[in-house]
């Protein structure tokens, strides 16, 4: 059994029609529909290994319970959701195990339990939450001890093997022309294989554009005075213990044993910082210490959620901790929210602010929390930056800020995020020396710019329709020739421009095509300049230039064009 929980403000669902003759007759009333507030959403997928329906049911009604008290909702809906499985049990064992299950969490008193239709084709409408257990996927097994005895060595067939792992491709039938998977597939990007779900496999043009991400984030970040750090991939499962994410996550972290003891592939960096920060002794004198992180971090998810560059298992978060006395908090947090607001308008992108306040279970006391809210709430009204409250959806160590930017399709994604934290210091004993020699506890804020690096770039793809400014470009210019006796002159051209800017990205197509299909398979590409030179070109000594996916041809000289474009990529513009 598959299952993906989703803690909602609100779900709305109807049936349109059956899906399986089947299928429950419904009252009238369910037939127009139902709408639950502040809900738990359990989407179900019931599989065939699933023959076992008592213990399932046991398991599942175990999970369910678990995820509910963790994020205090009372209202749980039951939905049927057969796409997080392709490997589904029949109808009348899936209708079985939810009927069983409604029927168990209903003798569960502080529950109010809704199950959608089964066997009907439904639309519904739900509003996620934003805090960090509001999407958990799980996957329950139980083993059906009759078979274990009868397992036996298995015989390899490479051959058979590999056609099995070849099977994968991308199906483009329900998406949108600018879905950044196609513009992937079309500029050479990335690709996923079911070997590795939900982890990008990077080919050299996407490997490009990701380097080039970096590269300007920490050329930013050494300006603004960050240290940078990388910390370990698995680490011993007490500093989760330590950190409170043992508790919150643990049913999305891989874990791993070595020497009999158990160990986490980290789902975040911060509690890794926090152990270089305690490797020698600091001093007031240091701060703000401002040490950033871009670390990989694994989370598990089901297949039936991952979807391209925006829902992965492995992912690289832009991860900085700030570490400052009290009264460097405001200041900090202002110069976070510049440096956040500078990124998203290098790329056009417009945002909105939320502050999100205490959640129900959550660690520190009132006071602290009373505190470090109006400090957020503070610098925002001082910065007069217009903001949403988001009552509850804090981290469970401390109230955040999260900026959502918006793309041409006027979609919002949360990627940057500043949250103040007061306890993690206190729970890894975390200190300082002040002036007076005295020891203190430094207060810390977490951030993050792009959020998830692989998100953001998929959302920028989607946004440009894969038209980056050329310094973000894979390839920034293509040279064509318009017959082969101009070749020549298309060689001489390619060197000025390579001499003029050394490293610029530049490839040449002299096939003996038409110009027309060149200029086509460059767009393809979506090559910011391609150059075409001809006769005229070569008597004049000049170049013609399609620019940035116009159809208007601009001719100037080779020295404008070289000044032009060494421009764009110095300045990034």
């Amino acid at each position: 059994m598959k299952i993906l929980t989703l803690h909602s403000d609100y779900i709305n669902f109807k049936p349109l029609k059956k899906a399986l003759k089947t299928a429950e007759e419904l009252s009238e009333a369910d037939k127009k529909g139902r709408r639950v507030e502040e809900a738990l959403v359990v989407l179900t997928a019931v599989e065939k290994i699933d023959e076992n329906i008592e213990e399932t049911v046991e398991e599942f009604v175990k999970a369910v319970k678990d995820i509910a008290k963790q994020v205090n909702v009372k209202n749980i809906v039951l939905y049927p959701y057969a796409h997080l499985s392709s490997n589904l049990a029949a109808p009348e064992v899936a209708s079985k195990v939810l009927d069983e299950a409604e029927r168990v969490l209903k003798g569960v008193k502080e529950f109010s339990i809704t199950r959608a239709p089964f066997g009907y084709y439904k639309e519904f409408e739900l509003k996620v939450k934003g805090h960090p257990l509001s999407e958990l996927s799980r996957e329950i097994r139980v083993e059906n001890k009759s078979k274990i005895n009868e397992q036996k060595a298995e015989v390899y067939d490479y051959v058979k093997l590999l056609k099995e792992i070849s099977k994968s491709k991308l199906d483009t039938r329900k998406l949108k022309d600018n879905d950044h998977r196609i513009i992937g597939q079309q500029m050479d990007l990335f690709s996923f294989s079911e070997t590795a779900p939900g982890m990008v496999f990077w080919h050299n043009n996407g490997l490009i554009i990701r380097n080039e991400l970096i590269n300007f984030w920490k050329e930013v970040h050494r300006k603004q005075g960050y240290e940078e750090i990388m910390t370990p991939l698995i680490l011993d499962k007490k500093l989760w213990q330590i950190s409170g994410h043992w508790e919150k996550y643990k049913e999305n972290i891989f874990l791993t044993e070595y020497e009999k003891k158990t160990y986490a592939v980290k789902p975040m960096n911060c509690p890794g910082g926090m152990l270089i920060y305690k490797n020698k002794t600091r001093s007031y004198k240091e701060f703000p210490l401002k040490v950033a992180e871009l670390g990989m971090v694994h989370r598990q998810e089901l297949s039936g959620v991952l979807g391209g560059l925006f829902r992965v298992i492995q992912f690289t978060q832009d991860d900085a901790h700030i570490y400052c006395m009290d009264n460097q908090v405001e200041d900090e947090i202002s110069k976070v929210l510049d440096l956040i607001t500078s990124f998203y308008n290098k790329f056009g992108f417009p945002f909105n602010v939320e502050l999100s306040t205490r959640p129900e279970k959550r660690i520190g006391s009132d006071k602290i929390w009373d505190k470090s809210e109006k400090v957020l709430e503070d610098v925002l009204k001082k910065k007069k930056i217009q903001f949403k409250l988001n009552k509850g959806d804090g981290a469970f160590y401390g109230p955040k800020i999260d900026f959502h930017i918006k793309d041409s399709l006027g979609r919002t994604w949360q990627c940057g995020t500043i949250q103040l934290d007061f306890s993690m210091p206190e729970r890894f004993d975390l200190e300082y020396t002040d002036k007076d020699n005295s020891k203190k506890r430094p207060v810390m804020l977490h951030r993050t710019v792009y959020g998830s690096l692989e998100r953001f770039m998929g959302v920028l793809l989607e946004h440009t329709n894969g038209r980056l400014p050329v310094w973000l470009s894979p390839l920034q210019v293509r040279v064509l020739s318009f017959t082969d006796r101009n070749k020549d002159y298309a060689e001489e051209i390619i060197k000025q421009i390579g001499k003029a800017i050394p490293g610029v990205r530049m490839d040449e197509d002299f096939a003996q095509t038409t110009v027309q299909s060149k200029v086509k398979d460059a767009e393809i590409m979506r090559i910011p300049y391609i150059i075409v030179v001809g006769d005229r070109e070569e008597k004049e000594g000049s170049v013609a230039v399609r620019v940035k996916g116009s159809s208007k041809i601009q001719v100037m000289k080779t020295r404008d064009f070289t000044d032009k474009l060494k421009k764009e990529i110095e300045e990034r513009i």
